[in-house]
């Protein structure tokens, strides 16, 4: 295990206060910078966050998970172009389970750009900008996040620290980020708010009573910082109610002190003042999301109780996928961290102890953060559906936690680096004295910072660029051939279009591309196979266990079909009369001008066009017209492979309305 660095504390620019405790001495005379330098300084990393998340917000050209688009573009597109503008609205949508603040944000901006664009260019550019607009939108909180992990960790170590710079540094390489931060996902916002409200809370609360007199809330601007912090807290909660395990673990070391070092400031006025304090912020925020939501949904509601009673009492979490306990310690956290896995397990055991090289503040703090993980990765590993997104909220916790060993590791004090090549020089290879975080470094370990560097460069590059990149190109390649063929319908007011054909089936794993919020147009008619859990259905029940879906009832081999998937469902349910309900919301049984999904499909579509008898007298013969490379792999079986359009050719015959008027 390795030693623990030596870490100055905090100096007069962090907002926690350390008393009398002292420092470490170091080999190298600290100057503190200038508090205009400072300024200038932040300023300039904010400015270089904001355009290095705006790039990577467009290099970004692959599909992760749906609810990057259903659960924040979809009902934003709604809240912004009207209920018959063709969004999909999910289940959990129309049974409140989503509060209506995260997509308030993203149908506030295409609002604002809509009149502006509609008004000065053609509507395939105006399509092409609201496409990109929500990600960029997302850039500016992925930029936040980055600033406030590089706060905080200047708050516990000191602005003349250099650990706050390996920080900033791992926030930025780090390929998850990468990957994750631009994405509309709630959870992205929610690792931004937490960070936020993480600097702005009153750390004064864990610090020792000794080193300093004043009561905590007393001290100029913690009271105000505290409500910015309870206000921002409140708001993730409300988006992700699981958020509140991490403030229940940061209110329990505060007021328990369980763990904690030194005496408690914390008096029965400041108790009283932070219980005011969290009712009122919180008030606020739940009176605000009250009135966005009876605006949104058309009466009172309160999301975060449906999600608890839907996930939590009805147990429709599992029917999304079932992981086994220890899910977030052997992937989760690996996934987050990924080359900084060691550092960030260090960081976090280290944090649970007292070292003689940090101040007892800098000491409580590090152990509150670390013990507000471990209850939240412990409290969610109880709930059997698992998601890698449900923890991303402490990966910034994570980076500062393991930021004093990332520099240790990989740098040494260059009066010590001269030392040692002296010495060098003469023959010993004597080991370099422990580092102190202060001063100027040399690099040490190069060759592996370099191979960390180059792996988590190649993850962001193949995550960003080649794997599911085609879920997203496919849908530009429907856009744009629906602006070729119908070029009157390009509006976005549904009220003054006529209607066209069904444009594009999607037989598809459900929700396996975008929707409405890159289709676009309202007259571009669309469909797919939908995956609606069994809300009919009570938990443990035989009718829940044999519930499928419509996906898992197209893809469901049968022996009558050779053991090919899909055509039974072909012909008994999508032309069979009963119908398919559709991502926009059409019920019927009209052939598409196209139909969407993955290679291996194919043979069934052939077998059910070509041999089966309703399948040959609808007339369809396919022709592929576009395909697209999904990347190396795929752990879903049903979307390896390339994406596929093929045209029925329906619509280019002569006698295509006589076809469509017999189905």
């Amino acid at each position: 295990m390795p030693d623990e660095p030596a870490i100055s504390k905090p100096t007069e620019a962090g907002r926690a206060n350390t008393g009398d405790v002292k420092t470490p001495k170091t080999s190298t005379p600290v100057t503190r910078p200038h508090r205009h330098v400072v300024s200038a300084q932040v300023y300039d990393v904010l400015t270089l966050l904001f355009v290095f998340r705006f790039i990577n917000a467009l290099i970004l050209r692959t599909f992760f998970q749906p609810d990057e688009y259903f659960q924040a573009l979809e009902p934003a597109w709604s809240m912004a172009f009207g209920d018959q503008s063709g969004a999909w609205l999910t289940w959990e949508w129309q049974h409140q389970l989503r509060s209506s603040l995260h997509p308030a944000i993203f149908g506030l901006a295409y609002k604002a750009a809509h009149w502006i664009l509609s008004a000065l260019f053609p509507p395939a550019f105006e399509m092409f900008v609201l496409e990109a607009l929500p990600k960029l939108v997302q850039s500016v909180f992925a930029a936040l996040c980055d600033f406030y992990t590089w706060q905080l960790a200047t708050s516990i170590f000191g602005d003349e620290s250099n650990v706050p710079w390996t920080a900033l540094w791992m926030t930025v390489l780090n390929p998850w980020q990468w990957y994750c931060s631009t994405r509309t996902f709630s959870n992205s916002l929610e690792t931004t708010l937490t960070i936020a409200a993480l600097y702005y809370w009153p750390w004064d609360l864990v610090q020792d009573a000794k080193s300093n007199k004043q009561e905590p809330l007393q001290v100029k601007d913690n009271l105000g910082s505290l409500r910015v912090s309870l206000i921002l807290a409140a708001v993730a909660v409300l988006l992700r109610p699981t958020n509140l395990l991490i403030w229940l673990g940061v209110l329990t070391l505060t007021v328990t002190r369980l763990t904690l070092d030194g005496e408690s400031p914390i008096n029965r006025s400041t108790l009283l003042v932070l219980v005011k304090e969290i009712i009122v912020c919180g008030s606020a925020v739940l009176a605000v999301s009250l009135i966005s939501d009876r605006l949104y949904f058309g009466y009172w509601t309160f999301p975060p109780y449906k999600w608890l009673y839907f996930n939590i009492s009805q147990s429709l979490a599992v029917f999304y996928g079932h992981m086994p306990w220890h899910y977030y310690l052997s992937q989760g956290i690996p996934l987050l961290t990924t080359t900084f896995l060691p550092f960030a397990l260090v960081g976090l055991y280290k944090a649970t102890s007292s070292s003689q090289t940090l101040t007892v503040l800098q000491s409580n703090i590090l152990k509150t953060l670390s013990f507000a993980v471990l209850s939240m990765v412990g409290t969610l590993s109880i709930i059997s559906h698992k998601e890698v997104r449900f923890i991303y909220p402490l990966l910034p916790i994570l980076h500062i936690l393991a930021a004093p060993y990332v520099f240790k590791f990989f740098t040494i004090p260059a009066t010590s680096a001269t030392a040692a090549t002296t010495t060098q020089t003469k023959g010993n290879a004597a080991a370099p004295s422990s580092p102190t975080t202060t001063g100027p470094v040399t690099l040490r370990h190069k060759i592996s910072l370099a191979n960390l560097l180059s792996l988590n460069l190649l993850l962001a590059i193949y995550l960003s660029l080649f794997h599911q990149p085609a879920a997203l190109s496919v849908i530009t390649f429907l856009r744009t051939e629906f602006e070729r063929i119908h070029p009157d319908s390009l509006s976005l007011d549904s009220s003054l279009l006529q209607k066209q054909e069904l444009f594009a089936l999607f037989l598809t794993p459900c929700h396996s591309t975008p929707w409405r919020s890159h289709l676009a147009y309202p007259a571009l008619r669309a469909r797919a196979l939908t995956c609606e859990p069994p809300l009919h259905t009570q938990p443990g029940s035989e009718e829940r266990r044999d519930y499928m879906d419509e996906a898992d009832r197209f893809y469901k081999k049968s022996e009558e079909e050779d053991g090919l998937y899909g055509v039974e469902f072909l012909r008994e349910e999508m032309w069979g009369g009963d119908g398919l309900t559709s991502g926009g919301g059409a019920q019927g049984e009209e052939i598409p001008r196209y139909i969407v999904g993955f290679e291996g499909i194919e043979e069934s579509l052939k077998k059910f066009f070509e041999e089966d008898k309703k399948g040959k007298e609808m007339g369809v013969e396919l022709n592929k017209v576009w395909e697209g490379w999904n990347g190396a792999f795929n752990e879903d079986w049903r979307r390896r492979g390339k994406l596929v359009v093929w045209d029925t050719g329906v619509y280019d015959e002569v006698v295509a309305e006589q076809k469509r008027s017999v189905f």
